[in-house]
């Protein structure tokens, strides 16, 4: 592709040339017995965004463009010349095209279906690599310039506008945003949309009124799903950094592998601004790049994923278990990965239900920084997570306070950022405290701290407090399949005559990451187990086949 339309400042050089990366010769003449070709009048549409039957194609003669049409107007994106291939990374997984295609002349493509596309990535790596890092840079870029069929209105401090943006935000849905109390207010009007809620309008003029995240991902054909009663040797529950990692290496060591996620791919991790002590990356990554390079490294050894979903039961079966989804479609398995991890606990305070989503929040990112600038910003909570927000949200807000339980954070939050919480003006941590009041009118406007050995009191005005206190471990779905601890993580190993360190109480289900009972709370911990496992599934899966037979 070429002649796009965006400046260089808007697109970063490396990934216009990755996202306009072209085949040899050679690789194409490669393609061609995994292919048939297919003949364009000028003016045909090879695809439209929405569409179902959407296939990769290599241009073999002619131009196409890749166009965005909304309201009536075409509107062209970029050009595709001879040797260019087309998708990007919603084709590996089976979602809908964002974009359209238009032949601008006579054109000839080589079409290839999703599974000879897979066999390719597969079979012939420099190929594979070529095209999987094209589709990866195209979805950045569609994410950086907003170019898709999905624009979301309704008023920025809505608790539903803030719940639908980090939902396409976290998945890397390409969108635009609208606050209808600005720019917005046109658009509403001229499609007589209610401007005080959340509205979602997809390809300029269809309109799904205040959707919840699965309608959304319905909607834009983003939903990613399974067939009921699929069969595969290994179902991941949970798409965090343990469930992407064993993702990764299941199907990359040929067991079939689907991933459960009911939120977004990255989990917990997903929302950290900063991860600076994961190997590998001496100046940190974000938890949501982190967590797309897993996703994008799964799906290339062909594992599938069903999101948004959420496992409701596990049932014993003759060959292996049964996992109810909330769809009422299952999942049938020889093994099960319980990475479901954690959520933060909810603070037990008046008024909390009206202030969450319009104040606040559970996560950290660029999204929610928005809502620092002009106030102050309070963080609830002791461990990396709290300390790299503070230090992200100290960029943005007018000044951070901490607030912890603990007389200090040595136990709880690794020296060099305990070291930088201590010398940053912007920040202080207030020690034995808590947050016991809320106040605000619709939307956050203040707190108020007590300290606890002296019970003084003291109000912050603040729009944006961060809850990020304790863990709860998803488990309740298991109900009493397997043996859980006095706080509800999943116990495993030798406790409980497990043969691996994360095999549970149920031959063939384990568990890793934060929903393991025992385990180190971390990422490079989480990505260690969910890798090790993989090989006691295969042992396990192994010693069964006999019995099966």
């Amino acid at each position: 592709m070429a002649d796009s339309r965006f400046s260089e400042a808007e697109i970063d050089d490396f990934l216009r040339q990755e996202a306009g990366r072209g085949m040899t010769d050679a690789q194409v003449e490669t393609l061609r017995p995994y292919g048939a070709v297919r003949k364009l009048n000028a003016g045909d549409l090879l695809f439209e965004a929405g569409v179902d039957d959407y296939k990769f194609c290599v241009l073999l003669k002619g131009k196409l463009s890749i166009v965005d049409i909304q309201d009536g107007g075409i509107e062209v994106i970029s050009t595709v010349t001879p040797t260019a291939f087309l998708g990007e990374l919603g084709l590996l997984s089976g979602q809908q095209p964002f974009l359209s295609c238009r032949a601008d002349e006579d054109a000839e493509v080589l079409e290839l279906s999703a599974e000879a596309l897979h066999e390719v990535i597969n079979q012939i790596p420099e190929i594979g690599d070529v095209i999987v890092s094209g589709f990866a840079a195209r979805r950045e870029v569609l994410m950086k310039t907003a170019e898709a069929q999905l624009t979301i209105l309704g008023p920025e401090a809505n608790r539903d506008v803030t719940r639908a943006r980090e939902f396409v935000s976290r998945n890397r849905i390409p969108h635009r945003f609208f606050d209808t109390a600005a720019e917005g207010a046109e658009m509403a009007e001229r499609l007589e949309l209610d401007k005080a809620e959340l509205n979602v309008v997809l390809r300029g003029k269809e309109v799904v009124n205040r959707p919840d995240n699965p309608g959304i991902a319905y909607a834009l054909g983003m939903a990613l799903d399974v067939t009921d009663g699929l069969q595969v040797d290994l179902a991941v529950i949970g798409a965090g950094p343990g469930g992407l990692a064993t993702a990764v290496y299941g199907a990359s060591e040929g067991l079939s592998t689907v991933v459960v996620e009911n939120t977004a791919i990255g989990g917990q991790a997903g929302t950290s601004s900063r991860i600076e002590n994961y190997m590998g990356f001496p100046t940190g990554i974000s938890g949501s790049d982190l967590a797309y390079r897993g996703q994008v490294q799964s799906i290339k050894f062909g594992a599938r994923f069903a999101a948004p979903r959420t496992a409701r039961k596990l049932e014993v079966v003759k060959d292996g278990y049964r996992i109810l989804l909330c769809n009422g479609n299952d999942i049938c398995c020889k093994s099960i990965v319980i990475a479901t991890g954690v959520q933060y606990r909810r603070l037990s305070l008046k008024r909390l239900d009206e202030f969450e989503g319009a104040g606040i929040y559970y996560a950290a990112t660029e999204l929610e920084a928005r809502f620092c600038k002009n106030t102050e910003a309070v963080i609830i909570g002791g461990g990396n997570s709290a300390g790299q927000a503070a230090m992200f949200l100290s960029r943005h807000a007018e000044h951070v306070h901490v607030v912890i339980r603990r007389p200090d954070l040595s136990e709880t939050m690794s020296n060099y950022l305990l070291q930088r919480l201590e010398n940053d003006a912007r920040i202080t941590i207030h020690t034995e405290s808590e947050v016991t009041a809320l106040a605000g009118d619709g939307s956050l406007k203040s707190v108020t701290l007590t300290h606890k050995p002296s019970g003084e009191t003291k109000e912050i005005g603040t729009e944006a407090l961060f809850v990020m206190i304790g863990a709860v471990p998803f488990t309740d779905w298991l109900d009493g399949h397997i043996a859980l601890d006095e706080k509800g993580f999943v116990r495993t190993g030798e406790a409980v005559g497990g043969k691996s360190p994360f095999e549970t109480s149920c031959r063939g289900i384990y568990a890793v990451g934060d929903v393991r009972s025992g385990s180190v709370k971390r990422v490079a911990s989480a990505v260690g187990e969910g890798s090790v496992v993989v090989s006691a599934v295969h042992s396990y899966i192994a010693e069964a086949l006999p019995a099966a037979e």
